[in-house]
């Protein structure tokens, strides 16, 4: 009987033991910033999932800045992460960190936005490109197939690469609606701006395509201030609650893009346990987009 007692309470205390080493696998989280209604989502969809899963994540901001997120990636290096989530700053630019982790034997996932010249464990993220189709589709409809149309960049994200890249195939199949002008905007100021320009620069301009719910959103601000709300249809992409209302209100903003934030920080965390119990994952787990309009 003794020995009995024994062997349980030794087959409890291994069970407890792979239990705390379990949990102290840590996953780090380097996300591209906190200031967007998208990202605040996806890292609370991480959070959330990471609880539930009873796994240590650790998720850290880099605020747009390149810079923080190599500094971040190399603090979870040395906290020995077992798993790194990156949603990059810069699609290239965050290569030497990913190289850095995989070196060091972490797997790296990376979530919202792919790196660029380098193969990664997973990649989960909107299908950006069919994204870039849809609104290029819509643009085409809202205009009638006829018109001269601008487009809000962020060149250095590959996400945001692929919705152009997507955008602009899709508009091929409308010979008479024309990209007139094409500038960067990143932030809400630099999009408001890059709307004036453009409007200013080409005042025949019909319809501007947002690569992101804030470029969109400036975009349809620069359209009133014009005086243009009239002429201009504006598009966005992401898909936030404040994007979505403008589309119920605003005769300016005639759709966006969805993307399911919630679903891709689930699926990352998941990805990322997975991994570590040593199961296969696919390389690319695409989840497509909606479109939300009036």
């Amino acid at each position: 009987m003794k020995k009995i007692f024994k062997q349980l309470m030794y087959g409890s205390a291994i069970a407890v033991a792979c239990s705390s080493a379990w949990a102290a696998d840590l996953i780090g989280a380097s996300l591209l910033t906190q200031q967007h209604p998208f990202y605040i989502e996806l890292a609370d969809a991480m959070k959330l999932e990471a609880k539930e899963k009873g796994v240590n994540l650790e998720v850290s901001i880099a605020n747009q800045d390149l810079g923080k997120q190599l500094a971040d990636v190399e603090d979870f290096i040395v906290k020995g992460a077992k798993a790194i989530i990156i949603s990059p700053v810069d699609s290239q630019g965050v290569l030497p960190a990913i190289k850095k982790a995989q070196n060091a034997g972490i797997k790296v996932i990376t979530v919202d936005v792919p790196a660029k010249g380098v193969e990664v464990t997973s990649y989960i993220g909107t299908d950006n490109y069919i994204g870039g189709v849809k609104a290029g589709e819509l643009m085409a409809k809202e205009l009638g197939n006829k018109g001269n149309v601008a487009i809000i960049d962020y060149p250095t994200v590959q996400s945001v690469v692929l919705r152009i890249d997507g955008f602009k195939k899709a508009l091929t199949d409308y010979p008479e609606v024309k990209i007139v002008a094409q500038q960067t905007g990143i932030t809400r100021a630099e999009a408001l701006a890059a709307a004036q320009n453009m409007l200013q620069a080409n005042p025949d301009i019909q319809g501007i395509f947002g690569f992101g719910d804030d470029a969109a959103l400036a975009a349809a601000v620069a359209v009133k201030s014009a005086g243009l709300q009239q002429q201009v249809k504006v598009i966005g992409f992401d898909g936030m609650k404040e994007a979505r209302d403008a589309v119920n209100s605003d005769p300016v903003m005639v759709g966006v893009i969805r993307q399911y934030p919630d679903k891709m920080g689930k699926e990352a965390v998941d990805t990322a346990v997975k991994v570590l119990a040593g199961e296969n994952v696919p390389l690319e787990q695409p989840i497509e987009p909606g479109v939300y309009t009036k």
